[in-house]
């Protein structure tokens, strides 16, 4: 049996990448002055970003039913059946609508909820990408998914509070407040939500903030024996701040691959320009 695996955009994985891995991507739109553009494909990150500082109406939407019923359509022209992996159904509407429409396909689509978003999201359909060449059925691919989709977590930080009150997750006397102070929420994404979780003073110690309580995960991973994936991930315009929160993380976790991606603009439409975040995540035991 022939299985296909697909995912957004929010993953990280590009449409050209995803060519290149064998793997589906449905470019998750954007809305700019109310014009619609779709992410990796008409509009790079450092547009994106550079479009929110610059004060223009920016927000996330999803794909239509139709574009994902011609998407999933064509995929089964030429497989039995896919399993497609969209971003977390707590952060986005696009899990639910693709689930209510897969009913109409018989079991041949199977819509997995892995609760997770950029780098995490990237490991758990590579993960299902490796399953279903070794055989596995659609069924068992999201079953495993989703088993391991609670063993996830993202620590996410920010540079400025503006996008958070924009967005209603603070109130303007919180931004204002935390602005004059510099104290910067450290936000966590475990499972449904995207919350704050603790507070740091300045950037930099959010940056370390982070690190710390990634750590403490990281050895509850160690000590299990579990495999683990450590990524990083960040919506930084300038590529040196880039570079030192890279080189930050790399120093932290030696001897770890840490995977680095932009931060998927779901996310970043929250938290802005200049944010950063780390996730650890548990891979498939029995790959």
């Amino acid at each position: 049996m022939k299985v296909a695996i697909m995912t957004d955009t929010n993953s990280g994985i590009s449409v050209k990448e995803g060519k290149k891995l064998g793997v589906y991507v449905m470019p998750m739109p954007v809305l700019i002055d109310g014009s619609t553009y779709y992410e990796g494909v008409n509009l790079s990150h450092e547009e994106f970003y550079r479009f929110m500082l610059e004060g223009r109406a920016v927000s996330t939407s999803q794909p239509s039913p139709g574009d994902v019923l011609e998407m999933w359509d064509s995929i089964l022209e030429q497989y039995d059946e896919l399993v497609y992996v969209p971003m977390s159904s707590g952060l986005s509407t696009s899990y639910q609508t693709a689930l209510s429409l897969s009913a109409e396909y018989n079991g041949r689509v199977q819509v997995a909820n892995h609760h997770s978003v950029s780098v995490p999201q990237r490991y758990a359909v590579l993960d299902a990408l490796e399953l279903a060449a070794s055989g596995w059925t659609t069924e068992k691919i999201k079953l495993a998914l989703e088993k391991t989709a609670p063993d996830t977590i993202i620590y996410i930080g920010v540079d400025t509070l503006e996008f958070l009150k924009k967005g209603g997750r603070i109130t303007p006397t919180v931004a204002k407040m935390g602005t004059l102070l510099q104290i910067k929420p450290l936000l966590q994404i475990r499972g449904e939500f995207l919350e704050a979780c603790a507070k740091a003073r300045g950037t930099k110690g959010c940056k370390r903030r982070v690190i710390e309580e990634l750590k403490v995960w990281v050895e509850k991973y160690r000590k299990s024996g579990d495999p683990f994936v450590i990524g990083a991930a960040g919506s930084f315009l300038s590529r040196a701040e880039e570079k030192e929160w890279i080189d930050m993380a790399r120093s932290a976790f030696p001897g770890r691959d840490i995977r680095y991606d932009p931060l998927a603009f779901s996310i970043g439409c929250h938290v802005g320009p200049g944010a950063f975040g780390m996730a650890v995540s548990k891979r498939i035991s029995s790959l």
